[in-house]
């Protein structure tokens, strides 16, 4: 029998191992009027064998080449003659085709203030000039990293909204007799999943307050909480949620 889980435990490990392989490799367009980047960041970039590089030489070349290359994310300098980065950002937002395609700026320009207002342009990261070309892949990925997270966190706000009127019937219920030993095992459960999700996608306050409301629901269905308590916390919960839907919008373009 341990030979056999063990043989089981391999086999997963293999499997996982397998699932990590199996990455899908992402397009990156490069666009730069500087050839010397262009071929170091090339380099650097195929340090990562799942990132498949194109470089264009112009602002205007680089907008060409999307709508055939699709990219999956677009780095690109700041200053470039004809059409700068941020005015091929400008176009690219102003496309529903291309309005979506993360881009990454690199320039040698980058105090504060200049960060600042390239992210405020729709930039997702800003990197400076120098950089180390060893390193480079690595600090992509984790960008790509980030925006696929803020992409979930973004649906994530979908879900809230689903959520709530979950909670709203919850409520109703609840003010229609539940009391001690009446609050359904359903009920703890979902405020459970709630504040672990919340939490995790950085939405702090309804995590905090569905983790104050499910300890009433437990000191409800222990016999222990004060009348009106669980009912006040959930209606806490119900305006932490709505207080983050004006963000919506704020947290697409971030």
């Amino acid at each position: 029998m341990r030979k056999l889980n063990l043989a089981v435990r391999k086999q997963r490990t293999e499997s996982v191992r397998k699932i990590g392989a199996e990455v899908e490799s992402f397009r990156i367009l490069h666009v730069d009027d500087d050839p010397l980047m262009r071929d170091v960041v090339e380099l650097a970039l195929g340090l990562d064998p799942k990132s498949v590089v194109m470089s264009c030489e112009s602002g205007q070349a680089g907008l060409a080449a999307v709508p055939g290359w699709q990219p999956d994310l677009i780095i690109m300098d700041v200053m470039m003659p004809g059409m700068d980065g941020p005015a091929v950002l400008a176009r690219l937002r102003e496309n529903p085709e291309t309005s979506k395609i993360p881009v990454i700026f690199i320039t040698s320009r980058a105090p504060a203030a200049e960060r600042e207002r390239l992210m405020k342009l729709g930039a997702v990261a800003v990197i400076a000039k120098p950089f180390y070309p060893a390193t480079l892949a690595e600090t992509v990925r984790s960008h790509l990293l980030s925006i696929k997270l803020a992409a979930i966190g973004f649906d994530f706000t979908k879900r809230l909204r689903t959520d709530a009127a979950k909670l709203a019937s919850f409520r109703d219920e609840l003010r229609h007799g539940a009391g001690c030993g009446g609050v359904p095992d359903e009920f703890q459960s979902f405020v459970h999943k709630l504040a672990g999700a919340a939490g995790v996608f950085d939405f702090r306050d309804v995590s905090a307050t569905a983790a104050s409301l499910e300890d009433a629901i437990i000191e409800q269905r222990a016999g222990r909480g004060a009348p009106g308590t669980m009912e006040a916390n959930l209606d806490a919960l119900l305006a932490s949620i709505e207080a983050t839907w004006p963000n919506e919008a704020s947290r697409r373009r971030t």
